[in-house]
């Protein structure tokens, strides 16, 4: 792997994300067309609280490739983005595209919940998140009561 690419890594361990997005910056002017790169000064803008930035670079390293995994990390990265800066239709869609890509991400999952719920979709978001909720716990409180959950996740406003 890239020398300057493992010293992004270590400063962002560091959290001196400053120094991680420079060397971003360097690596990126050599090679823009780098789809690991564009996906990484993403990930540099958002340690930094710049989400505007970090967009063009997120949809540049998908529409250029990604591996699998980085491909779902930066759909994700990308979603949760848009949902942060008020772009809720366009998270949805993202969203419900990286679901297509990746049907068992549970954190994709999370992030379209909420982006349901600035939606104002609140009853399939909950839906969603209880969903998520009883297919990754781990505690028998709650997994006892599983199949109930899993039959009120999308009825919470009936009665009976």
């Amino acid at each position: 792997m890239n020398d300057l690419l493992m010293k992004v890594f270590t400063y962002r361990k560091a959290r001196r994300f400053e120094d991680a997005k420079n060397v971003m910056k360097t690596l990126i002017n050599k090679e823009p067309d780098h789809a690991i790169f564009q996906y990484q000064m993403a990930w540099c803008y958002d340690n930094l609280g710049l989400e505007t930035e970090a967009v063009p670079h997120y949809e540049k390293a998908i529409q250029l490739g990604l591996p699998p995994k980085d491909l779902e990390g930066a759909y994700l990265g990308l979603g949760s983005t848009y949902r942060s800066i008020g772009r809720y239709v366009e998270a949805q869609n993202l969203l419900e595209e990286a679901l297509l890509l990746f049907p068992d991400s549970e954190q994709i999952k999370v992030f379209y919940s909420m982006t349901l719920y600035n939606l104002k979709q609140y009853e399939k978001a909950m839906a969603v998140l209880l969903n998520t909720l009883v297919e990754t716990t781990s505690d028998e409180s709650i997994l006892q009561y599983k199949e109930a959950i899993v039959f009120y996740s999308d009825k919470l406003n009936q009665t009976w």
